[in-house]
């Protein structure tokens, strides 16, 4: 009994980190700002694509580096946003 439960627990536990890595893939192009105060309050930058705006935000690129610059970003949505009737939050992964 002890086994199946194993198996049952790790079976849930390997579903649950596929989910967390299923996540939506985005690029756009736009000009990349610093963020300024905002009402939603979540993101450090800032990128628009047509008529909608998107919150960046980035734990391996400065993008600082890229403010004030027309460049492509690729990133993935953050589950459970747009809040506070802010925009989708994208966590970036390259800049070009």
């Amino acid at each position: 009994m002890k086994k199946i439960a194993s198996f049952v627990f790790l079976i849930a536990l390997f579903s649950s980190c596929v989910k967390i890595k299923n996540e939506t893939q985005v690029s756009f192009y736009g000009t990349l700002e610093k963020q300024g105060i905002t009402t939603y309050q979540y993101g450090t930058h800032t990128i628009v694509n047509g008529n909608t705006t998107y919150a960046l935000k980035s734990e391996t690129i400065n993008l600082d580096n890229y403010a004030g610059r027309n460049v492509t970003i690729t990133g993935s949505k953050i589950k459970g946003y747009p809040i506070d009737g802010g925009p989708d939050y994208i966590d970036v992964t390259s800049v070009r």
